[in-house]
């Protein structure tokens, strides 16, 4: 919104709880005397004590004139400033007004004080009131109602409290994007609902995020709603699979992301809010209800939210944004459809060779030993990358040995064998041949985890290709 045109003449901006503006009373006095001047006062309209003082006490025009300082004195000319000065200064004052003589006997300088607009205590609720505002529609609750169990009858959380998104801490998240909140970002589905960057940043304060945390979020949401990684499907799907967030960049270390130790679990803010605020943002938007469209049958704790960073300083590789072809200097968010992690326990082999096989071993029966073709997140933990940082082998020397060591020998893996009827169907020519465990690009590689313990993991993905759903990376936006 525009601001209202001040007066004409000269203005100031002023509060009684402010030594420096109780010091200048007397050379308000004599401005008023002199010239046109108007007076708004911040906290006590019998302050100062002269005709004709406005009543600012809303701190409307305080916020919508960028009052940081009072005294703050300011020139309109047809409605509009022209120039400002801020704080006390005899040489200012005289120069700005004309009047040689002006605050005879007064220090020199004073500072002044900080303007109640700018005050913490005050900042959200006007942002809220006077800023662009906020288009969601506002439900009020009733006196008796505690609107952590309205939240939750209405069906708004994930099954775990929620914050209230009130006006002025949706504002707040806000400010952690210089995107316009009424910007479209997506199109979340299953219902295919528009969603904006101030939908985004109610369902971040509902989650618990940080202003900071807002632009993974948006990005995290631009991801998931993309044809490719088909968030319809991994809703619909029986299958327990969920969105997993991987950050790379200087995000991670800014806003103080867990990379290291119990990685994967909680007790770090960022990791826990931003993939619950995803989640939030498909149940609230989408219509993505548990029971509902989704039809997982055993689901996992992933749907409430999973995300983590990757431990770039840690490691002797390439990061996994910078091997999908980013800047090192770029932060991403990374999402990949898969299942819970499930641990790679190897606390003998030392050479790289053989790790390389043992986590062959436990990646081939990932979802089931016979299933093929899907995608995989393999995360290396420290002591197991310490292997592969003394032999001298990088990320596409393990990705290729790796790789190598996942081609599945068909006959193995046939219907009946064994006498389990899960397997490759028989008669499609496949006989005798192999086929690759990890779909061709779809094996992304980590450095996570505490410093101690020789425990790395796995997630197995979901249906891979055009009629399931394949990673999408996309730059986080400020």
């Amino acid at each position: 919104m525009s601001s209202p045109p001040l007066p004409d003449g000269l203005v100031a901006f002023v509060k009684k709880d402010c030594p420096t503006c109780e010091l200048i009373a007397p050379v308000l006095a004599d401005l008023d005397r002199a010239s046109s001047l108007t007076v708004f006062s911040q906290d006590d309209p019998g302050f100062p004590s002269i005709p004709g003082v406005r009543d600012d006490r809303s701190l409307e025009l305080s916020w919508r004139n960028s009052i940081e300082t009072v005294p703050t004195l300011m020139r309109v000319t047809d409605g509009a400033e022209t120039d400002r000065i801020v704080g006390w200064s005899v040489d200012q004052w005289r120069d700005f007004t004309g009047i040689a003589e002006l605050g005879d006997g007064l220090p020199e300088h004073r500072p002044g004080c900080g303007s109640l607009s700018v005050d913490p205590e005050h900042a959200d609720a006007l942002e809220a009131a006077f800023g662009d505002g906020l288009r969601a529609r506002q439900i009020e609750f009733a006196t008796a109602e505690d609107p952590f169990e309205a939240m939750y009858d209405r069906g708004w959380s994930d099954g775990l409290p929620v914050v209230p998104p009130t006006p002025e801490r949706v504002a707040r998240m806000l400010s952690g994007t210089t995107r316009p909140a009424d910007d479209v970002v997506a199109t979340v589905p299953p219902n295919l609902a528009d969603v904006t960057v101030e939908k985004i940043a109610i369902n971040a304060v509902m989650a618990g995020c940080l202003p900071e945390y807002l632009p993974v979020v948006i990005a995290a949401v631009e991801a998931v709603c993309t044809d490719e990684f088909n968030m319809h499907g991994v809703l619909a799907t029986t299958m327990g699979v969920a969105p997993i967030l991987i950050v790379n960049g200087p995000i991670r270390n800014e806003i103080g992301m867990n990379s290291g130790m119990n990685v994967f679990g909680q007790g770090n803010r960022a990791n826990s809010t931003i993939g619950r605020a995803l989640q939030l943002v498909i149940r609230n938007i989408g219509g993505g209800v548990p029971g509902e469209v989704d039809r997982s049958t055993h689901g996992q704790p992933g749907k409430v939210g999973l995300c983590f960073a990757e431990d770039e300083e840690g490691s002797p590789w390439t990061s996994l944004a910078e091997s999908l072809g980013h800047s090192p200097d770029v932060s991403t968010v990374t999402v990949f459809c898969g299942e819970a992690p499930r641990i790679i326990f190897d606390q003998m082999t030392q050479d790289p060779a053989g790790l390389t096989e043992s986590i062959a071993m436990v990646v081939r029966n990932n979802v089931h030993p016979r299933i093929t073709g899907m995608d995989t997140i393999v995360a290396i933990c420290p002591e197991h990358m310490a292997r592969f940082r003394d032999a001298g082998w990088d990320r596409e020397r393990f990705e290729t040995e790796l790789t190598s060591r996942l081609e599945i020998e068909v006959d193995g893996i046939l219907r009946g064998v064994d006498g389990v009827a899960e397997g490759i169907p028989t008669g499609l020519g496949f006989e005798g041949a192999t086929l690759p465990k990890v779909r061709s690009g779809g094996l992304l590689v980590v450095h996570v985890g505490g410093p101690a313990g020789l425990f790395s993991s796995t997630f197995g993905g979901w249906v891979s290709g055009p009629m399931g759903s394949v990673p999408v990376t996309k730059e986080i936006v400020r």
